[in-house]
C-alpha cells in the first residue's frame, strides 16, 4: 500500500503519522493488521476478515462501509486522548444505554446491560441530539462566569482591604499634632492589630482566589475540548465528550456555586471618639476610637431548579388528609416532618420517599433540628417542647418533654442551647426558650398585637443576632437586629401574606408569599434579592439544607398538598 502523509496509525490515535492503517479490532487482540475498510457505523478502520463479518451477522448488514483511503480524508483531527475508550474495559465505545443513561462498549452493552430495554448504537444518536450550544457547555459557560466574578470580587475585596488598611496610619497621622506622644503609640497599636486582622483574612482570600483559579482552570480546559470537538469531531464524538464531562460540569458548578455562597469580603475602619483620655495611661486605656473589622457575605440572588415533589395523600393509616405544618433537614439530609392534621413525624430520605414514621400524642406545629439524631416539636395545643430522638436507621422514640407557659408555633435554633419560638395567642409574638424549657422575652418592640395559629412565622440567624418576623395580615416582614438595636420593616407587593421563613444562602431570608404562590429573597437589610413563582399553591413553610444547597417548601392548600 502507498504510504503518505494523510495517513494515520490508529492504534496510538496520532493523525497525520506516515504508518499504515491498522485494523482496530485486530489492535484490541494485540494483532497489528492493514486496514482495508472502515465502517462508518461502528466508526472504526477494519481489516479485509474483519469486515466481512457485516456480510455474515444480519444486524451488521445496514452498516455503510468504505475504502480506507476514502476514510482518511474523511476522518477528523479531534484527539478523543482516551474519551472514547471504556473505562471498564479499554474498547471503544459504540453503544448509549438509554434506560441508565450510560456509554457503553460492546462488553458493557452485552455483559452489563443486556436486561436494559434501549441500548442504542451511538451513530444513531449522535447527530439527531448533538448541538454546538449543549447543556454541558451552556452550565460550564455560566460555572466560568461565577468563577470570574468570583476572582473580581476577591481581587476587589484585596485591594479595598489594603486601601483601608493603609488609610488607618493617615487617619491617625490627621490627629498627631494635637496629642504627640499618644498618637505615636497609637499608631503603633493600632496598625499592629489592622495588619494581625489582614494577615488573618488574606488567608481566608488566598484559599478563595487558588480555589477558584483552579475551577476555572478546569472550567476553561473542558470547554476548549467541548469547542474542538464540535469544531473537528464527529457526532459520535461530540456525543461522547458530552457523557464524559456530565458530571464534571455538574461538579465544578457545584463547587463553585459553594465557593460563592461563602464567600465573604472584609474591611476596616476607625473612628475617633469625641472625647479623649489624655496620658499617662496604658496605650490600651486611651485609644481614642473604636477599631471595626467586618466580615460581608456577598448577597447574590439564589436560582432555583426543581429536583422532585410529591403529593401528600390520605392512606388508609391516616385519619385525616395529611397537613404538613412544619420541616427541617436533618444534617446527613434527611428530612424530618411533621403532620398536624394526622400526629404524626414523619422522615423523607433525599429521593422524599418516606423512610419513617412516629405516631404522636399530640398536634404538632413546627420541627428543628436540634443535634444530628434529635429534633425538638412544637404544638399549638400542649404547653411544651416535644424532643424525639431520629437514629441513622430511620428509628424514632421519645426522650422527653419540656413544660412551656406559652403555646408556640415556629421553631428555630438560636444557639447550641436556646430555641427562638414564634407564639399563639400572645403579645409577645417571638420568645427564648433553653433546651430545659426555660423562657425569656427580647428587648424588642414588637407590634402591639397578638398572632394567632399560622398568621404568623419567625426564625433566627446566628451570625449576625438577628431575628425575622412576618405578619401574614399585614404584609410585613419584620427585621430585628438584636445587638444593634434596629428595625427594619419589609412590605413589597412581591410579599403578599408571608408565612414561613428561613435562613437562606450567605445568611439572606427566604420568605413564602402564601398568596403570590412564590419564594421570595431578602436580605438582611431589606432589599429584595430574588423572587420565585413555584408549582404548588399557597407555600406555607421551608427549610434550608444545611449546606444551603436544598430548599423544601410545603404549602396551605387543601385542595393538593
Amino acid at each position: 500500500m502507498a504510504k503518505s502523509e494523510d495517513t494515520l496509525q490508529e492504534k496510538g490515535g496520532v493523525y497525520g503519522c506516515v504508518k499504515d492503517i491498522l485494523c482496530q479490532p485486530c489492535l484490541n487482540k494485540d494483532k497489528q493488521t492493514v486496514a482495508d475498510k472502515f465502517c462508518l457505523t461502528c466508526n472504526e478502520f477494519q481489516c479485509t476478515d474483519c469486515s466481512d463479518v457485516h456480510d455474515v451477522l444480519p444486524f451488521l448488514k445496514p452498516h455503510k462501509l468504505v475504502s480506507s483511503n476514502e476514510a482518511v480524508t474523511k476522518q477528523n483531527s479531534f484527539d478523543m486522548k482516551g474519551l472514547d475508550r471504556c473505562n471498564q474495559h479499554k474498547k471503544i465505545i459504540k453503544f448509549f444505554c438509554e434506560d441508565e443513561n450510560q456509554l457503553c462498549c460492546s462488553t458493557c452493552a452485552i455483559v452489563g446491560h443486556r436486561k436494559c430495554d434501549s441500548v442504542v448504537e451511538i451513530q444513531k444518536l449522535a447527530g439527531k441530539l448533538m448541538s454546538p450550544n449543549s447543556p454541558v457547555k451552556e452550565k460550564l459557560l455560566a460555572t466560568k462566569e461565577i468563577a470570574e466574578g468570583i476572582i473580581k470580587q476577591v481581587l476587589s475585596s484585596n485591594e479595598k482591604l489594603d486601601a483601608d488598611v493603609n488609610k488607618i496610619p493617615e487617619t491617625i497621622n490627621q490627629v498627631r499634632d494635637k496629642v504627640f506622644q499618644m498618637f505615636d503609640d497609637l499608631e503603633v497599636s493600632i496598625v499592629k492589630k489592622v495588619k494581625s486582622f489582614q494577615e488573618e483574612t488574606q488567608t481566608k482570600i488566598t484559599i478563595n482566589q487558588s480555589q477558584t483559579e483552579n475551577y476555572l482552570s478546569d472550567v476553561t480546559m473542558r470547554l476548549e475540548t467541548i469547542d474542538s470537538v464540535y469544531r473537528n469531531g464527529s457526532p459520535a464524538q461530540q456525543f461522547i465528550v458530552e457523557k464524559k464531562m456530565e458530571n464534571d460540569a455538574t461538579t465544578l458548578n457545584r463547587n463553585v456555586n459553594k465557593v460563592f455562597e461563602n464567600l465573604e469580603t472584609f474591611s476596616v475602619s476607625f473612628l475617633f471618639d469625641e472625647t479623649l483620655k489624655l496620658p499617662p495611661f496604658p496605650v490600651n486605656e486611651y485609644v481614642p476610637g473604636q477599631l471595626a473589622f467586618q466580615h460581608h457575605y456577598v448577597n447574590r440572588p439564589m436560582k432555583l431548579t426543581p429536583v422532585s415533589s410529591i403529593d401528600l395523600k390520605k392512606t388508609g393509616d391516616d385519619t385525616n388528609e395529611p397537613h404538613v405544618t412544619g420541616i427541617d433537614f436533618l444534617s446527613d439530609g434527611r428530612l424530618v416532618a411533621v403532620d398536624n392534621e394526622n400526629k404524626i413525624c414523619l422522615i423523607y430520605n433525599e429521593k422524599l420517599e418516606k423512610v419513617g414514621s412516629y405516631e404522636l400524642f399530640y398536634s404538632p406545629k413546627s420541627v428543628v433540628a436540634v443535634s444530628e439524631e434529635e429534633v425538638a416539636i412544637t404544638s399549638g395545643s400542649e404547653y411544651m417542647v416535644h424532643f424525639l430522638h431520629i437514629s441513622k436507621y430511620n428509628k424514632i422514640t421519645s426522650d422527653r418533654t419540656c413544660k412551656v407557659k406559652t403555646l408556640y408555633d415556629s421553631i428555630s435554633l438560636k444557639n447550641d442551647n436556646q430555641f427562638v419560638v414564634g407564639t399563639i395567642y400572645d403579645k409577645r409574638p417571638a420568645r427564648i426558650v433553653t433546651l430545659t424549657g426555660n423562657e425569656n422575652d427580647f428587648s424588642v418592640n414588637f407590634p402591639n398585637k397578638a398572632y394567632y395559629g399560622y398568621d404568623s412565622g419567625c426564625t433566627y440567624i446566628n451570625n449576625s443576632d438577628t431575628l425575622v418576623l412576618t405578619d401574614r395580615h399585614e404584609h410585613y416582614v419584620y427585621i430585628y437586629g438584636i445587638k444593634t438595636d434596629t428595625k427594619v420593616v419589609v412590605k413589597d407587593d412581591q410579599i403578599q401574606e408571608p408565612c414561613g421563613v428561613a435562613v437562606g444562602p450567605s445568611d439572606t431570608i427566604i420568605v413564602c408569599s402564601l398568596d403570590k404562590n412564590s419564594i421570595v429573597q431578602i436580605s438582611q437589610t431589606g432589599h429584595i434579592l430574588s423572587s420565585h413563582k413555584i408549582d404548588i399553591e399557597c407555600p406555607y413553610r421551608a427549610c434550608v439544607s444545611r449546606d444551603k444547597s436544598f430548599l423544601v417548601v410545603t404549602n396551605d392548600c387543601y385542595r393538593k398538598r
